[in-house]
């Protein structure tokens, strides 16, 4: 049966932090982060959280500080998703980060990647600053790229699979960097084998 998306609060050091959670949380569950010009509302529209859910997974799709309903926190960005993930006792998430939520992701993998169970990573900013601490991380990874993004160029693709042994790549053709919203019939097949894949284990206990 398919749940119904709800609006939450939960509060991150001194700021007011809003969601949209929907599924079992007993099932596997999915941490939806957004870019610069969009917030948890994007998933919904998109209807990516109502594809996740009907396929039994559980979904948080977050207000990242200072956009959508959140409140901002000033220079926080290393700190926040380690504190999120542990207050929402997010065990063995996947997480999907998009375009500038790689300012948060990036380090989180780098710091925290046995807390995930995998990382979608939609042509997320700060590759290239973390490359050297992203080399050699094997959690289960997939890039997906819009073939035309002139934001971050999609040789920042074929670079994250280089560096880490366990990633693989879709690049969507003829779309630029919000690539998930251009092509998203596309996007959502890629994003829910690659989920289905890492997460069967745990689906299957």
């Amino acid at each position: 049966m398919e749940s119904a998306l709800i609006s939450k609060v939960i509060k991150i050091q001194t700021a007011n932090i809003h969601y949209l959670e929907g599924g079992n949380p007993q099932n596997p569950s999915v941490l939806l982060l957004h870019g610069a010009s969009f917030s948890s509302k994007t998933w919904k529209d998109l209807g990516t959280l109502k594809r996740l859910t009907q396929k039994n997974f559980h979904v948080i799709a977050i207000d990242l500080p200072g956009f959508g309903k959140s409140e901002s926190i000033s220079d926080y960005h290393a700190e926040f998703l380690p504190k999120l993930v542990d207050k929402l006792h997010l065990k063995g998430a996947v997480l999907v980060s998009p375009a500038m939520s790689g300012t948060y992701s990036l380090s989180f993998v780098v710091n925290h990647s046995p807390n995930l169970q995998g990382f979608v990573a939609i042509a997320p900013v700060g590759i290239l600053k973390m490359s050297q601490q992203l080399r050699g991380i094997t959690l289960p990874t997939l890039a997906v790229w819009g073939s035309e993004d002139r934001i971050v160029p999609v040789e920042q693709a074929d670079l994250l699979v280089e560096l880490m042994p366990n990633a693989e790549k879709i690049i969507l053709p003829k779309v630029g960097h919000a690539c998930y919203l251009k092509a998203p019939n596309k996007f959502h097949e890629g994003l829910i084998r690659f989920v289905e894949k890492v997460t069967k284990d745990e689906n299957s206990v």
